[in-house]
């Protein structure tokens, strides 16, 4: 039996609810996320999970093929390196490096850049001028150049290389964060709420930074890509991590003697790069997409 509603009720859904269902209606969107999540996963299992031990060399075993083929094992469904380790082991072992480091370097990057972009934003006169044009200056320096220059000043490795990677980005998210702030200080909602007697702070927490977290996350999308292709590079170049640690850019430049010899070596922790890099991009773009729509709508 049908059940009778004495009263109508409209029901309206949350900008979230809006948001996602203009973002599930893209697939490319919804592939990428499904290899974030994929590959946030093996960065998280692999801390306590893997099949064998990244660094242990086998040398019964060196440049095994892949199982599927004639000479490969089931024991190394991926190959042996050079030097007999699991090539598998390796690459879940880099997604914690790579693409995770690449994650806590962006959070950080965010919070420095949404404290100084707040205080730039917020800002008015001689000291908002002096801040903006040593943020264009910063801008007109590529990231990876940046990162670059910072790890030769601070030293190789991992550890200087997330902070490298946190100052490069540092300058994008402040630019972001103060347009951000300088459009909405011009609504009318902030105006109103300013002569309702808020001062500065409260107009900043209690209405401005609740209407931009959609520019925070296109912010963040689009500098993490960046930030795994930097860290994967400066592994690459020997100035990010130091062998014998399995992140996929010191891995591909660990290989490249033995490229003819064993190409997959080198193919697989380069296609895992390109599908990280891929899959963040189409989720930056689904939700750009998205909250074009819900604007509109």
């Amino acid at each position: 039996m049908k059940k009778f509603r004495l009263y109508y009720e409209e029901y309206n859904r949350g900008p979230f609810q809006l948001l996602w269902g203009h973002f599930a209606r893209q697939h490319t969107a919804l592939f990428g996320l499904a290899g974030i999540g994929i590959l946030l996963a093996m960065a998280l299992i692999t801390l306590v999970l893997i099949p064998h031990d990244p660094y242990f060399q086998d040398p019964e075993f060196l440049l095994l093929p892949p199982s599927w083929q004639a000479d490969g094992m089931v024991k190394y469904p991926l190959g042996t390196d050079d030097l007999g380790r699991d090539l598998i082991s390796r690459l879940m072992r880099g997604s914690s490096y790579t693409f995770g480091l690449a994650i806590f370097a962006v959070l950080g990057a965010l919070a420095g850049g949404l404290l100084l972009g707040a205080l730039s934003g917020m800002s008015k006169g001689f000291k908002s001028s002096i801040f903006n044009h040593l943020l264009d200056l910063a801008l007109t320096i590529p990231s990876l150049l940046l990162a670059i220059v910072i790890v030769a000043v601070l030293g190789p490795g991992l550890t200087n290389t997330i902070w490298a990677i946190m100052l490069a980005l540092l300058p994008q998210f402040v630019h972001g964060v103060r347009n951000a702030i300088q459009d909405q200080l011009k609504q009318d909602y902030v105006v109103a709420y300013r002569l309702d007697g808020a001062n500065d702070w409260q107009i900043l927490f209690s209405v401005i930074l609740p209407n931009v977290w959609e520019q925070l996350i296109l912010l963040s999308t689009m500098a993490l890509s960046t930030a795994i292709l930097d860290i994967a590079a400066l592994g690459f170049l020997g100035l990010g991590a130091q062998s014998p640690t399995a992140e996929w850019g010191s891995m591909i430049a660990d290989s490249l003697d033995s490229i003819y010899l064993a190409p997959w070596t080198v193919a697989l922790p380069g296609l895992l790069i390109f599908i990280a890099v891929l899959s963040v991009n189409l989720v930056g773009d689904g939700l750009r997409v998205a909250m074009k729509k819900r604007r509109e709508n």
